[in-house]
């Protein structure tokens, strides 16, 4: 059953994600006779806070540390250093009343068991996530609905295309009722208008109150999406701001420019 405890008056400061100077250390061994160990800092004192409703988006190349920080604000991974607050608790100590009250999604067509259809594929997750509604074949086709997926609903997955199984990923996502959905580059590997579509229903998300953390590398997606952006680089946070004050903090009066120039730019 869903653990709120505290929840609700936890939330009064608008500060849904605080992360303060948070690192990560890996220590690694390299040799094989007399191996050495070598630390490998992944994140290096990072601090950002996102706000309740909004869509934040988190930004770098691959190996920049944007996993590692996911990892350690879903509770997944401690960090070396630092603290890392979700809905006020610490997601190192209360992982258990901060995994009920968050989702994760991801890109891609895994997650879902392609043999089943959408509605007995939510049944089966509202189950493994021991939610309790008073009428859970309505609450799925609310769900369903939300991601029109509501007609197909009886269709085994393995019919649908890549955009209605990503689709359906945010209805899995969002069958525990989540305050805070974390997105890791979920519109990778769609045509345009299935991209455009999923685009659609995560700004609905925000309508709906939901909090929003996306990862992805499409710059023209997070400037269409994200309310502000944090762009990090080898571990380190370098900027974060909204995209349209980007934008104009590194236009320096030329031309307009893109958030993907700014983006080249800030990393160069």
């Amino acid at each position: 059953m869903k653990d709120n405890t505290n929840i609700s008056s936890l939330s009064v400061t608008n500060k849904m994600i605080e992360v303060k100077d948070i690192k990560k250390n890996y220590v690694i061994k390299k040799g094989w006779f007399h191996p050495k160990k070598k630390v490998v800092e992944a994140v290096k004192g990072v601090s950002f806070d996102v706000n309740s409703g909004e869509i934040f988006g988190l930004l770098g190349e691959n190996g920049a540390g944007k996993t590692t920080i996911i990892k350690m604000m879903i509770t997944l991974l401690a960090p070396t250093e630092g603290e890392c607050k979700v809905l006020g608790l610490n997601t190192i100590g209360d992982e258990k009343k901060i995994r009920s009250n968050i989702n994760f999604i991801f890109g891609g067509e895994l997650g879902v068991y392609r043999r089943l259809s959408a509605k007995d594929n939510l049944l089966y997750f509202a189950g493994l996530y021991k939610v309790k509604y008073k009428n859970i074949d309505n609450k799925i086709d609310e769900l369903l609905r939300l991601v029109e997926l509501y007609d197909v609903k009886d269709q085994l997955v393995e019919t649908y295309s890549k955009g209605m199984i990503q689709r359906l990923q945010i209805a899995k996502g969002l069958i525990n009722d989540p305050q805070v959905i974390f997105m890791d580059e979920p519109t990778i590997g769609l045509d345009p208008i299935g991209a455009r579509d999923l685009r659609r229903l995560i700004v609905k998300l925000k309508e709906n109150g939901k909090t929003v953390v996306i990862t992805t590398h499409y710059l023209y997606e997070a400037d269409e999406l994200c309310d502000r952006i944090a762009i990090v680089h080898k571990g380190e946070l370098l900027e974060l701001d909204s995209p349209k004050n980007l934008k104009e903090k590194y236009s320096h009066g030329e031309r307009e420019v893109s958030l993907e120039d700014v983006y080249i730019k800030i990393i160069s």
